[in-house]
């Protein structure tokens, strides 16, 4: 029977390099169902091959977990076959992340790290520690579990430098700093991080660093979304340049893949004609190994792994591959095109997605709405109100379509609303927004920055009707700022109310306030916006106190940072302040100087308002209208429930659906869907 089911296993090789994936399964399946029993090793081999398959060229994950549940029962009974005990639960781990099941993920791979343990697998078992702390880490990232995200990432990052792999020691510490920038506790821990990514990243050879692409853009992003939490644009830009640059070579690149591969073909095709002379054919041989050669080398193919070649996830062709870790981590940043591949196209909505493509497509659409939530923020610094316009209605309109897999970015939206309301001076309209968002949202820190953005606005409006709303919203926050993880809140609600006592002509708790805020947050948080508006109000204050001259230093050097973020309003402030101060001075020049310069700003500054107001956006951002996500007609949540079931009939090949679509998509089912876990996630 052995040589039976090797007959069958070759001939699902066949197939499947033939692209009939659903002949090599059932190929597969016919061992699996056979009247007459194989060795448990051959059974199991199988349900291993078939489950790959299943998982690179189908929607079928269910399935795929019924034969890896099955192999582990198998290998269960054998005291050996550690590889193989290590794929299944590599692969298992990967079916309960795609359906959710994050507990019996965890569990799985517990298992897999306490028969690691147990084994004296050398080089091998080292590989697959990093395998399941890779997979375990995104399990509890998932769930919210930050701490123990970082822990496991840690374990594996040690393994990774004990082992001197380089590239595998850069993809533990870029997740890492990927974790700390989501839980972002102090900016010491964060900058730590980012340090190790620049130590590690310059410790690899170059010739490799060029072969790292995925880490190369996982990297540059990181350090992106860094700079612009802590508002240094100027720096951001250095490392979007730095992607942008890499983009462009990898295009360069796919195209000399396509032209070498185009050419290669062309050879292939003449090499058989039975009348060509013994020098061409000899010609074509060396051009065909030389141009091999060449893919070879842009390609990557011509790498050698430590792996077989049916091991942990599945691998993508170089077209459709951002590699981001060596195998068995096998891991991928941004893998091309998507969310086409999980049916994320124009008009499609969530109701109309594959059940089993929720999950990922839901990483990707996140991922999307952080960058374009990135792009707002930036766009509102500097003023480019039409351009957060545009941002913003792409981030309505991915909420309208997938208001369930992106439920935790209503708030979001709703507070960036009212960030635009506020910039552009609409603070009634920017309060409700502000507000709203908080009551939206389930974290605590959420709400409190929601409060605080709500208070500034009313201290904006200048009655003393708004300043008495604004220390109603302001006091609940200074009563619990300590309570924190991190000062975020603490260093924005300080400089609130240091602003709202100033207001109140109470000038010197409103200094003591400011002064300490600023002395955090410049230690601590490290945010150049926030710290130019500390300035600001410190020299505004400074004026009021008649202390001029720490007032001149003060604003000098707020219009230094407001000047450098390209931040308008700020650099108005700043020079609103300075020309009062030159004419309680007498410095008549420096008065008319600074003068002139700010009312060009002001000029500025009102021309894009007034672009921004006559925009087609404009007045349905700043409505005071919650923003209403498509309701699932009654067509739709029975034609959702009467879909296929996800259940496959083993006994009938056929069923397993290589090429059609069988997933549940019920209103229902995608509510069952975690999101809870998100809501963590994004918080």
């Amino acid at each position: 029977m052995e040589r039976v089911a090797e007959g069958l296993w070759v001939l699902a090789d066949y197939e499947e390099k033939k692209g009939e994936i659903g002949k090599s399964v059932k190929c597969l399946e016919a061992i699996c169902q056979s009247q007459v029993s194989f060795l448990p090793i051959i059974e199991i081999k199988t349900r291993l091959r078939i489950a790959n398959l299943l998982l690179n060229h189908s929607n079928n994950v269910n399935h795929a977990k019924s034969h890896l549940e099955r192999s582990q029962l198998l290998l269960k009974s054998i005291p050996s076959c550690f590889e193989l005990k290590c794929r299944a639960y590599s692969l298992l781990s990967q079916c309960y992340q795609l359906v959710g099941a994050i507990p019996s993920q965890k569990q799985i791979l517990n298992k897999g790290l306490e028969l690691i343990s147990t084994s004296e697998d050398g080089f091998s078992g080292r590989l697959w520690y990093c395998n399941f702390n890779s997979q375990l880490a995104n399990a509890l990232t998932i769930e919210g579990d930050h701490h123990g995200s970082i822990s496991a990432l840690d374990n594996g990052l040690t393994c990774a430098t004990q082992m001197c792999y380089p590239e595998l020691q850069m993809f533990f510490a870029t997740s890492i700093l990927h974790v700390h920038l989501m839980q972002w506790e102090n900016e010491s821990s964060v900058q730590d991080a980012l340090n190790r990514c620049n130590v590690i990243w310059e410790s690899i050879e170059s010739v490799k660093r060029q072969q790292c692409l995925g880490l190369l853009f996982y990297n540059e992003l990181l350090h992106v979304f860094y700079l612009l939490r802590i508002c240094d644009y100027k720096n951001a830009v250095q490392h979007v340049d730095k992607l942008d640059a890499a983009m462009k070579s990898d295009l360069q690149r796919r195209q000399r893949i396509k032209d070498l591969t185009k050419e290669l073909d062309a050879v292939n095709e003449s090499l058989p004609c039975y009348d060509l002379s013994y020098r061409d054919r000899s010609s074509l041989s060396a051009k065909q190994t030389h141009l091999g050669e060449q893919l070879n080398n842009l390609t990557g193919n011509d790498r050698e792994f430590s792996e077989p070649k049916y091991f942990g996830s599945a691998r993508r062709t170089w077209e459709d591959k951002l590699e981001l870790a060596p195998p068995p981590i096998d891991g991928e940043w941004l893998p091309k095109e998507e969310l086409k591949k999980y049916g994320i196209l124009d008009g499609v909505r969530e109701v109309d997605l594959q059940h089993t493509a929720i999950w990922i497509a839901s990483v990707y659409l996140m991922l999307l709405m952080q960058l374009l939530e990135n792009k707002v923020a930036v766009d509102l610094t500097r003023s480019e109100f039409v351009e957060a316009q545009e941002a913003l209605v792409q981030m309505r309109n991915w909420y309208i379509r997938f208001p369930t897999i992106l439920q935790a970015c209503e708030c979001v939206i709703e507070m960036l609303r009212g960030q635009y309301a506020h910039c552009v001076g609409c603070y009634d309209e920017a309060n409700y927004h502000f507000l709203e968002a908080s009551r939206l949202s389930e974290n605590k820190s959420m709400q409190a920055m929601c409060c605080v953005y709500a208070a500034i606005s009313y201290i904006c409006m200048g009655d003393a009707e708004s300043s008495a709303k604004a220390l109603d919203l302001i006091g609940p926050v200074l009563g619990v700022m300590d309570s924190f993880t991190g000062v975020r809140e603490k260093t924005s609600v300080l400089l609130a109310h240091g602003f709202l006592l100033m207001r109140q002509q109470n000038l010197q708790e409103a200094r003591n306030r400011l002064a300490f805020g600023l002395q955090t947050t410049h230690n601590t948080l490290g945010n150049l916006q926030l710290v130019s508006q500390y300035l600001t109000v410190l020299g505004n204050l400074g004026l009021a106190l008649c202390d001029t001259v720490q007032a001149r230093e003060i604003l000098r050097s707020s219009l230094t940072l407001a000047k450098k973020l390209n931040d308008i309003p700020t650099q108005i402030w700043v020079l609103s302040n300075l020309t009062a101060m030159y004419q309680q001075l007498g410095e008549k020049g420096s008065e008319m100087e600074n003068h002139d310069y700010k009312t060009k700003k002001v000029e500025d500054l009102q021309k894009r308002i007034s672009n921004a107001c006559l925009s087609s956006h404009h007045v349905e951002l700043i409505a005071k209208v919650k923003v209403e996500a498509h309701q699932m007609s009654e067509i739709d949540i029975k034609r959702a429930i009467s879909g296929s079931s996800m259940r496959v009939d083993l006994d009938i090949p056929e069923s397993i659906g290589l090429e059609t679509t069988s997933p549940m998509t019920s209103s229902s089912r995608l509510m069952d869907f975690d999101m809870g876990r998100l809501r963590k996630r994004k918080a």
